[in-house]
């Protein structure tokens, strides 16, 4: 008797363990959304989804690893790097918080939305994203998708464009917040939960990481009240000094997109909330799946993690680098100084590459 329930014990903890291994299944309003995501026809011309600036397989950042990526109208680029989407539905509207004297959460590099909603629905009608002039060209297509009867399924028949433009943003939104863009499932998640061991070199980049290297001062290794769990930012704003990115395509735009031409210089939340103490700071990004997501910065300035390591170790000690896009602003007090070793600089790398998630 004793041995049946032993083997019943352990059957029990097996199966628990095949359970905890499946991922969840989207809901039918995250599917609805998914399919949204990556459907290629609402763009115009048609071949740009959400999914080709933000692809899965780089971490929900942009498909060919590009600093800026090319809208669907061929030659028209945004003027910034496409930021991951992974974790943003943890991150809170945007505040200032007179205690710590700063603006924390927004989406976007400029904190310019508050909600995934409105995040979802700007890019359809960017001119130099996916191009649609308005609503209606949008929920026209939708009318037309194959997944039509599914979101009708469950948001109902509306006449309304405005309307049905909501339940479309309102669907992104809910596959944005799905495990499925949010799994907290790298070696790092294992490692807090005890199924996994750092290497050395993994353990001593840890370290550097919350001590010596200062990265834990923005990027928090303290779980995040909203997710429960560490999404390594805390949201809050910062002049990290990056230089101007001359492969930018942005700067030579027309006119129509780009007034200023090769003078623009991009005042990121200052030009958000009017002040320009703020000018030249930009959301502090989580870090989870940074190995995935290159290049690196609000202008895909640079390349590799190597490269963005050692711009925060040397940045004010070393010709390496050209001067920030926007000096007046640059944070001299937790980069730019870090005495770093390279073989320091490269625990800190193998630390971060344990942030993807698998």
């Amino acid at each position: 008797m004793r041995n049946s329930y032993i083997l019943l014990c352990c059957l029990f903890v097996l199966l628990s363990a095949c359970r905890e291994e499946q991922p969840r299944k989207l809901t039918p309003k995250e599917q609805l959304g998914k399919l949204i995501f990556f459907d290629t026809a609402l763009s115009t011309p048609p071949g740009q989804s959400c999914a080709t600036c933000h692809t899965p397989a780089n971490g929900f950042a942009d498909t060919l690893s590009r600093p800026i990526s090319e809208g669907a109208v061929k030659g028209l680029f945004s003027n910034r790097n496409s930021m991951t989407i992974c974790y943003s539905s943890f991150v809170p509207a945007l505040s200032y918080d007179q205690e710590e004297e700063t603006y924390i959460g927004g989406l976007f590099w400029d904190g310019r939305v508050n909600d995934l909603q409105a995040q979802a629905g700007q890019p359809f009608v960017n001119p130099l994203e996916m191009g649609n002039t308005d609503h209606l060209m949008i929920t026209r297509k939708i009318r037309q998708a194959p997944y039509y009867p599914e979101l009708t399924a469950i948001y109902g028949e509306t006449d309304n464009s405005d309307t049905l433009y909501a339940h479309i943003t309102d669907a992104l939104a809910a596959y944005q917040s799905s495990a499925e863009v949010n799994p907290f499932s790298s070696k790092y998640d294992a490692y807090l939960a005890g199924k996994y061991h750092l290497t050395k070199q993994e353990k001593e980049g840890l370290e550097l990481f919350e001590k010596k290297a200062l990265c834990a001062e923005c990027h928090i290794l303290t779980p995040d009240p909203k997710a429960g769990k560490v999404l390594f930012t805390d949201h809050t704003y910062d002049n990290l000094g990056i230089p101007r990115n001359p492969e930018n395509p942005y700067f030579t735009l027309p006119a129509e997109y780009n007034i200023q031409g090769e003078a623009y210089i991009d005042l990121g939340l200052g030009a958000i909330v009017n002040d320009s103490t703020e000018n030249g700071k930009f959301r502090v990004p989580t870090l989870r799946n940074i190995a995935l997501t290159a290049p690196y910065g609000h202008n895909g300035y640079f390349k590799t993690l190597e490269e963005i390591v050692h711009f925060y170790n040397v940045r004010d000690v070393s010709n390496e680098f050209p001067p920030a896009e926007y000096p007046a602003t640059v944070n001299y007090d937790e980069l730019g100084n870090l005495g770093l070793s390279p073989e320091e600089e490269a625990a800190i790398v193998a630390f971060l590459l344990l942030l993807t998630d698998e």
